[in-house]
């Protein structure tokens, strides 16, 4: 087999907890405006790890939890506190 027709393996492992998307990419991915992204950071919903004073980077784990954030909000119709709630009881079982 030569070196042409060998397979060759990019993928990149990421740790799922590594900061690695901006909020603007975040909201896009999400559905969830920025303002709203804001807001859920400081009810400390979900805390994404802050780049100098103002860029706020996510993790692939937070960006799944705000997927979940989004159904609750656009399917089930909870307010952010309730989503607050509904985490905090998800997280200690």
């Amino acid at each position: 087999m030569n070196k042409l027709t060998q397979q060759r393996n990019f993928s990149v492992k990421i740790d799922p907890e590594a900061p690695v998307y901006i909020i603007s990419v975040v909201s896009e991915i999400v559905s969830i405006p920025i303002w709203t992204l804001r807001k859920l950071d400081d009810l400390d919903v979900v805390k994404p790890k802050r780049i100098g004073k103002k860029t706020r980077c996510y993790s692939q784990s937070q960006v799944e939890i705000l997927n979940y954030v989004h159904y609750l909000m656009e399917e089930k119709r909870v307010n952010i506190s309730g989503i607050r709630m509904i985490l905090q009881i998800e997280k200690k079982v």
